[in-house]
């Protein structure tokens, strides 16, 4: 089994900056992908940005020149740097990935954007 645990939500305001930690642990032979998706009330739950299986990155079209995936390989561990943001970013944001050819979500962190 693999768990996702999630960290560095919370409230902010419009313009300000959050970073959000995912740390994947369990028995990983291989992390096939690893990212970030969100969920806004009433709305479909989205890709905000996440490592492929070859290394590159995806960006929703809403967050690109404002946040930035990194990660530690060592650490199995993708981090999510979000700067200017907006009331409209506010959703709960759910770590996924896909560990040896299986997906895993994590449990979800808020993000609540005041204006």
């Amino acid at each position: 089994q693999v768990q996702l645990v999630e960290s560095g939500g919370g409230l902010v305001q419009a313009g300000g900056s959050l970073r959000l930690s995912c740390a994947a642990s369990g028995s990983i032979f291989r992390i096939n992908s690893m990212g970030w998706y969100r969920q806004a009330p009433g709305k479909q739950r989205e890709l905000v940005a996440a490592f492929t299986g070859d290394g590159r990155t995806n960006y929703a079209d809403s967050v690109k020149g404002r946040f930035t995936i990194s990660r530690d390989s060592a650490k199995n561990t993708v981090y999510l740097q979000m700067n200017s943001l907006k009331p409209e970013d506010t959703a709960v944001y759910y770590c996924n990935a896909v560990v040896n050819w299986v997906g895993y979500w994590g449990q979800g962190t808020q993000v609540t954007v005041s204006s």
